[in-house]
């Protein structure tokens, strides 16, 4: 095990074309870290880098306090998972997972003990003299994580390794990455693009966008406390509700908050912190049209066009309701679910964040109560 240390990484790639901009970066030991970002961040770029398979323009990496920028990979004593899962079609399963170690000259006694360990606690035993071809891909991503776990290294990189496999898959696998970290204790850092793996796996989750680090903290701090637009915007499904302040002023009137920090601009809520009813003394009251409703199991995602504003308002609402489409509810935005953003910057505005009350948002049992039908 050991920290991973980057301090003011960068790529630029010839030509001057610069993909990743200073990043400064303290990994604990035993922590899992998830790099998240939209396509081309640099998030990839960033965990190649760690692991040596690109070079650093600038800046400083260091494993366990070994400054690794001139080491081979090889050199490094890290192990990592690829999406595509590498793995030699010629070889079985078990020639898979002793490969490295047979290259690094282990005793044979030494691999056999760490293969059979590692099927053990993969759950492929049956599968050793299988060739890849014979396996499902949940089965061949175990292999992939057993060829990483028998080398004992210093750290996992996981570039993205779920991907390739289906919903019900990556939820299964997501469950073994976290059981097997948290017993095997290793320091790891994860790459992906998908919110959920983000975060359900991290102990602490790295968003970034263009090249750069917008935030990093553990997963709900992100959620509560977006620093940015961006953020905001991206961590969340669905995501937050961004509108401009001067549109909200004109719909809600004097029931805007007077004590939003000088400079907002874009006021952002969740679609869980949305409340369906009328305002309340000192809240700020929106109505619009429902135009989508997504039924997803115990919760609908609500699609409201209120006019006088630019984009749908977004709402969760537990349970089922016989709510339809075109019926026209009342929104309530509470104080304590407010996140106020200035467009210039692009970041939040007060040191500390609002935390929305999290009451579930009930449907209507009776529309009426609500709502009017539109038209």
């Amino acid at each position: 095990m050991a920290s991973i240390d980057l301090t003011g990484v960068k790529k630029t790639y010839p030509g001057g074309v610069a993909v990743v901009h200073g990043i400064d970066l303290q990994i604990a030991d035993g922590e899992l870290v998830v790099l998240v970002g939209p396509s081309g961040c640099g998030k990839s770029t960033l965990l190649r880098m760690i692991a040596g398979l690109e070079t650093i323009t600038e800046g400083e990496i260091s494993i366990d306090g070994d400054v690794v920028n001139r080491k081979e990979p090889a050199e490094r004593d890290i192990a990592m998972v690829f999406q595509n899962y590498a793995l030699y079609p010629h070889m079985s399963v078990r020639g898979n997972l002793e490969y490295g170690l047979k290259n690094r000259g282990t005793q044979r006694a030494e691999i056999d003990a760490r293969v059979a360990e590692a099927a053990r606690i993969l759950e492929i035993t049956p599968f050793l003299d299988r060739k890849p071809r014979q396996l499902s891909g949940g089965q061949r991503q175990r292999v992939a994580m057993g060829r990483a776990i028998v080398r004992k290294p210093k750290a996992f990189l996981f570039d993205e390794p779920l991907s390739n496999l289906d919903a019900k898959l990556r939820g299964q696998m997501r469950i073994e990455i976290r059981r097997l970290q948290r017993a095997l204790k290793t320091t790891s850092v994860y790459v992906t693009h998908d919110q959920l793996e983000a975060m359900t796996l991290a102990d602490r989750l790295v968003v970034m966008n263009a090249g750069r680090i917008e935030q990093v903290g553990k997963p709900i701090e992100l959620y509560d406390r977006p620093a940015s637009l961006f953020v905001a915007g991206f961590i969340g499904s669905p995501p937050m509700n961004l509108m401009p302040m001067e549109q909200v002023q004109a719909l809600a009137g004097v029931h805007v908050p007077t004590d939003l920090p000088q400079g907002t601009d874009i006021v952002g809520v969740r679609p869980d912190a949305v409340r369906l009813g009328k305002a309340g003394a000192g809240e700020m009251g929106l109505s619009g049209t429902v135009e989508l409703i997504e039924p997803v199991g115990g919760e609908s995602h609500l699609y409201l066009r209120v006019e006088g504003l630019d984009q749908a308002v977004i709402v969760v609402a537990q349970g089922r309701s016989e709510l339809s489409e075109g019926a026209r509810l009342d929104l309530t935005l509470p104080r304590a679910g407010l996140h106020p953003f200035n467009s210039a910057t692009g970041r939040r505005l007060d040191d500390g964040a609002a935390v929305p009350d999290r009451q579930p948002t009930p449907l209507p049992d009776a529309i009426s109560s609500f709502a009017t039908p539109a038209g």
